[in-house]
């Protein structure tokens, strides 16, 4: 039978010092690789976003035009809102499954083995 850290009589481990772990190079690169694709993401969403709406309202012959039938132009850049949106999600998580997970992954692991009683999974549960 293994250890149990959680059995009477069992010697108290040191608490995980998560502002240490924020000083690792490792977290200060993970929060850097998530910085510099989230931020400049996130700003040139908005900006098209705005940039619709700014439209709608001040370029109502703009987005009047007739592209095919009763499809207009302010209806096709309202539909390219909703696929813009899901290719930034996919993007991001083809981004998040190359650059940020095995950092993450590897963060998790370490403090995993340093504390595990910290991490462990309650009776019943699943990690």
């Amino acid at each position: 039978m293994g250890h149990d850290p959680s059995a009477p009589g069992a010697p108290p481990s040191a608490p995980v010092d998560f502002t240490e772990v924020q000083q690792r190079p490792q977290f200060q690169e993970l929060r850097k690789r998530h910085r510099s694709f989230v931020f400049p993401m996130a700003a040139a969403f908005l900006l098209w976003y705005f940039l619709y709406v700014l439209l709608a309202d001040y370029a109502h012959e703009f987005m009047s035009t007739p592209v095919w039938g009763n499809v207009n132009i302010g209806l096709l850049l309202g539909l390219l809102q909703f696929v813009s949106t899901f290719g930034i999600t996919m993007w991001y998580v083809s981004y998040a499954n190359r650059r940020l997970d095995p950092i993450a992954e590897e963060l998790r692991n370490d403090l995993e083995d340093a504390a595990p009683e910290v991490f462990k999974a309650p009776e019943g549960g699943t990690k």
